[in-house]
């Protein structure tokens, strides 16, 4: 993460996604299904990998990984960036998107190379903006939108949350925090695809998550600052395992 401020613009973008991704969710939005949006999911797969790695700061593997996310968004964009099939065949923005991709792949493949790991982490996480919001666009929505929402709502309680323990009033907007934490982890579980459910790694990976938004709920109610805290800091790893096996 950078100074204070970025970090601040970056979790008012990611809180601002939970918004857009329940409004779509709650809408009339189409599901998955069409060649281009199964293209993208399987792109995202080593996407996520990359996101993770560069995240672990691990600079060979975060190489390969970007470098298997590039191949694989390379073959997407040959396939469909000359003649997208519904419903993105309208998008006038379609093209303009899968550039934007494959430039935020250039630019973190060169952070990479410069050992600017966490700089790449932060541009890598752009492209899950860019793809959220070109699915928005054309009402399409994937388990990936669902696992985005939860991943706003968690930034914004770690960059926010454990300030607010400390504060006097500070419980209140907390719980409101973790309400609204709750609420999309339990999307998590019942937006999941029958696909999902039949992978047996699924169900605990899904259920670590969970657990870990139960106890925060139960620290904060009680208001014990110390629990409140330890749960608050066990947050992001279950959701990390999860997102990069499923997300």
């Amino acid at each position: 993460m950078g100074a204070r401020g970025n970090g601040s613009r970056v979790g008012s973008r990611r809180v601002a996604w939970v918004l857009c991704t329940l409004l779509g969710a709650l809408g009339s939005a189409a599901q998955a299904g069409d060649p281009v949006t199964d293209a993208m999911v399987q792109a995202y797969v080593p996407y996520r990998q990359a996101l993770f790695q560069t995240n672990a700061q691990s600079q060979a593997e975060s190489g390969a990984a970007l470098t298997r996310a590039r191949t694989a968004w390379a073959q997407l964009t040959q396939r469909f960036g000359g003649q997208p099939t519904l419903p993105y065949e309208r998008d006038a923005g379609f093209a303009q998107d899968l550039k934007a991709v494959d430039g935020l792949y250039a630019a973190a493949a060169e952070q990479v190379a410069r050992g600017q790991l966490p700089e790449a982490h932060e541009t890598l996480e752009q492209v899950r903006d860019v793809l959220a919001a070109l699915r928005q666009r054309n009402g399409v929505i994937v388990y990936s939108d669902h696992m985005n929402a939860y991943h706003a709502a968690m930034e914004h309680l770690l960059t926010e949350g454990k300030a607010l323990v400390g504060q006097r009033d500070g419980w209140a907007p907390l719980a409101e925090q973790v309400g609204v934490l709750d609420f999309l982890a339990q999307r998590l579980q019942s937006e999941a695809t029958a696909e999902l459910r039949a992978d047996p790694a699924f169900g605990p990976a899904l259920q670590a998550v969970l657990d870990s938004v139960a106890q925060l709920r139960t620290a904060v109610r009680a208001q014990q600052a110390d629990a409140a805290l330890a749960a608050i800091a066990k947050v992001k790893a279950p959701y990390s395992k999860l997102f990069l096996r499923f997300g």
